[in-house]
């Protein structure tokens, strides 16, 4: 009797557990909280638990449940076919915007539909279609982050008037900006790799309450993959393996990442290696792009040689590999432990637009490229769940990160190579609370940074082996720190109308030593201490079921590093950049107001008005070392400038956003960007750099059952002459010439056309056709042309 009553008890208890099921995200395999579950005439229901679990037993075998949830499309599905498939349902993330979940605003989740700011959401499935070589490029096709280019290996993003050092950018919540983060154009986002992107989110406009310093005009924040866990008793595997060709720059890409899930315990492996060769420009547009000649070396000479193919920006090539290894361990449902690490590493690679510049009609660089660029990230982020007085969530996030990076440039004729190299190693800590209460959230946190710089200089000769020191580009030895506390509250006051406020304290710590081997400075060191309070007030409101409006008032800023205060470079040729001990912080006020408009959710428009005043800019001018105004810089007469608190600036601008779901399978999707920006220069108000012009994408995408094709247009408006700030207006070699000998940047457009087939649940097949028409453009400010007619093929194989 006894093993008769145990035996009943044993199938009654499998019967039971058959009953439950899990709901996760049919991309990132996350579990799923509060999913909706129900019949079609709603008499019977069930909701998901923190781990995505429901219990379904009081549903009949043949009743089509209903799964609903914000941020996924609402899914259908046959309790037996459920059973069938393990229990698992996948909802598939929503494509709307506004029915998203964003993790930057606040570093946990909310609403989308309830926060003021303006965010750029990027799925694995954009990325997929997007095919991009670099996270730039990524960023690029969006429609909404323009971004400048200097060589092939490189990509600065800019967003409402501002970049480089004026943006920040943070990979799992890490903030990458280092104290080196120079006003000139970056490069670093190309060491994120887009095939280990899980999502990206861009916050367009000042984010300082929660990230600091350098979240001016946007943060870009970059989510990589993640562990998952076993669903079914032991041991999984699962993993992705993907190849892409591309024909303008000959690319070749290699891909594989692979998962091992236990029940508490997960493992993620990743590696990409791209060989990217030189990229070749479209065939109509203007002659002034074209590389007709350049430097070769033979028989210990310098040369110079027509190119057989102008077309081809030789030389523009390189390499790169990128790793990644996490590790997550949740010993309960309260807990949850992660371990990260990320590295990054290019060959060297040419800074192009140094290559084609000429002095009486001979090249001025015989060599000049980057050496490679080296990122290391290591993360330990843990989460804790309670029921506290003081939070319900907590998350730290401790992080080391290791940057290095060198310039190397030789003159046309000359045997001398100059090198700098510079190193940092950044550590960063980060506490972050959420507590929720009936009707809000309060979110409040600490952080702590560090930055310590290694910089040193040096030169070779290339013909007799003779070494030695030169000037390092920053002060050896020195430090930057960042210390800061910050609270942020959402509170929703009607069903209808949500606020968000917040502020933040952020003081800063800089110390450097300068050396006089080299230079006469009229100082020995650097010593800041600064702070700086901002703070952001917002509403969102749901008018109707048409109409919810946006409206944001906010303060940011941006505080001296060791690039503003101790570098020494040449910006320009004839022109060498000199420290400058006694920077300040510069601050931005901006509002802004957005309308996002839904009819019967076939059409849906966003607008976005914003205005951005940034006072005490730090700028470079002309400056004076002991009243001294022209030194010689690598052996050139150069005129001394200087980082200086000697300007102001506005920008404002619209963005609009267009959705159309012409039918079931076809879309059509439009993003539009104007930027207008000014700067105080010598009580003149002259073009703001980073104002980008007129620019924006259309894209007609038809999806049906394994077929996906996107038809679309990319396309920029001219700034004529009058247009371009003073800094570019003499860069004449980065410009086509008008009529008058005058540089210009001109309109361009693509006609693209990127086609993807599912051939089963594990292959993949994407096919693109970039620049149809075969384009020679330059994006502004940039000084690579884009790629010509380009034919993208790869192949994903997912298990």
């Amino acid at each position: 009797m006894k093993f008769k009553l145990t035996t009943l008890f044993s199938f009654f208890f499998s019967l039971v557990s058959a009953q439950e099921i899990t709901v996760l995200d049919e991309d990132s395999r996350e579990p799923l909280l509060n999913v909706a579950i129900f019949n079609n005439d709603r008499t019977k229901s069930s909701i998901t638990d923190n781990d995505g679990k429901a219990d379904i037993s009081d549903f009949t075998e043949t009743e089509i449940l209903i799964f609903s949830t914000i941020g996924h499309v609402e899914t259908y599905r046959r309790k037996r076919e459920i059973l069938k498939d393990n229990n698992i349902v996948l909802l598939k993330p929503s494509e709307n915007q506004l029915e998203q979940v964003t993790i930057s605003v606040a570093r946990f989740k909310l609403q989308q539909d309830e926060i003021p700011q303006k965010i750029v959401n990027i799925s694995p499935a954009d990325i997929q279609l997007a095919a991009p070589q670099t996270s730039a490029d990524l960023l690029e096709s969006t429609g909404q982050v323009y971004v400048q280019k200097s060589q092939l290996g490189g990509g600065s993003p800019m967003i409402r008037g501002f970049s480089t050092n004026r943006l920040l950018i943070t990979v799992d919540g890490v903030r990458m900006n280092s104290a080196i983060f120079r006003s000139g154009n970056l490069q670093n986002v190309i060491s994120v790799d887009p095939l280990f992107i899980d999502k990206a989110e861009v916050i367009l406009g000042p984010g300082s309450v929660v990230y600091g310093s350098d979240a001016v005009g946007g943060v870009m924040n970059f989510y990589t993959l993640r562990p998952k866990f076993s669903l079914e008793e032991g041991t999984s595997l699962s993993g992705n393996i993907y190849t892409r060709f591309s024909t303008a720059n000959n690319e070749n890409t290699v891909h594989a990442d692979l998962n091992v899930g236990r029940e508490n315990w997960a493992f993620i492996s990743g590696i990409t290696y791209s060989d990217f060769g030189d990229l070749k420009m479209g065939e109509h547009g203007p002659d002034d792009y074209l590389r007709n000649e350049y430097a070769i070396r033979e028989n210990g000479e310098d040369k110079m040689i027509q190119n057989p193919d102008p077309l081809v920006q030789k030389p523009t090539g390189y390499k790169q590999i990128n790793l990644l290894q996490k590790v997550k361990y949740m010993p309960s449902k309260d807990w949850d432990l992660n371990l990260g690490l990320i590295y990054s590493n290019t060959s060297d690679y040419p800074r192009y637009d140094r290559l084609y510049r000429k002095r009486d009609g001979i090249l001025r660089s015989a060599e000049w490229y980057y050496g490679p660029q080296t990122w290391f990230l290591g993360d330990i982020n843990i989460n804790h769940r309670s029921n506290s007085t003081y939070y319900d969530k907590v998350q730290f996030t401790g992080a080391y990160q290791f940057f290095a990076e060198s310039r190397n440039d030789r003159d046309f004729g000359k045997p001398v190579l100059f090198t700098t190299e510079e190193n940092v190693d950044a550590y960063s800590a980060n506490l972050d609370f959420e507590k929720d209460f009936s009707e809000s959230k309060f979110f409040y946190g600490f952080e702590y940074v560090i930055n310590n710089i290694a910089s040193e200089g040096n030169f070779r000769n290339i013909e007799t082996s003779e070494t030695g020191e030169t000037a390092s580009r920053y002060p050896d030895g020195s430090k930057w720190q960042s210390i800061a506390a910050y609270a942020s509250f959402q509170w929703k006051l009607r069903e209808d109308l949500s606020l968000q406020s917040g502020l933040r304290y952020n003081h800063i710590l800089l110390d450097a030593t300068f050396d006089d081997q080299f230079y006469d400075f009229p100082f020995d060191e650097a010593d800041i201490s600064t702070g700086a309070l901002t703070g952001s007030l917002g509403l969102n409101w749901k008018q109707n079921e048409v109409l919810r409006w946006r409206l944001g008032l906010s303060t940011a800023f941006r505080a001296p590093n060791i690039d503003d205060i101790g570098k020494i470079f040449d910006s320009e040729p004839g022109s060498v950049v000199v420290p400058n001990p006694d920077l300040k912080p510069e601050y931005a006020y901006n509002g802004e107001l957005g309308a996002d408009l839904n009819f019967s959710d076939n059409i849906r428009i966003a607008l976005t008005g914003y205005y951005t005043y940034l006072d005490n800019a730090m700028v470079r001018r002309d400056f004076s070392l002991n009243g001294v105004t022209e030194i010689d810089y690598q052996g050139e007469p150069s005129t001394v400038q200087a980082i200086q608190n000697a300007s102001n600036a506005y920008v404002y601008g619209i963005e609009a956003g267009l959705e159309v779901d012409l039918s079931v399978a076809l879309r059509l999707t439009s993003q539009f960007n104007y930027t207008y920006g000014r700067e105080n220069e010598g009580g003149e108000y002259v073009p703001l750099r980073h104002a980008a012009p007129l620019f924006g994408n259309t894209h007609l995408i038809w999806n049906k059952r394994r077929l996906k094709l996107d038809l679309f247009t990319e396309y920029n408006g001219q700034f004529d002459f009058e247009d371009l700030a003073p800094g570019e207006q003499d860069k004449p070699y980065l410009y086509a010439l008008d009529k008058n000998g005058n540089p210009y940047s001109p309109s361009w457009y693509t006609l693209n056309l990127t086609g993807q087939y599912k051939v089963n649940q594990n292959w993949l097949a994407t096919i693109a056709l970039e620049n149809i028409t075969n384009q020679r453009y330059r994006t502004y400010s940039s000084g690579i042309s884009a790629a010509g007619r380009n034919l993208i093929i790869g192949l994903s194989y997912t298990f």
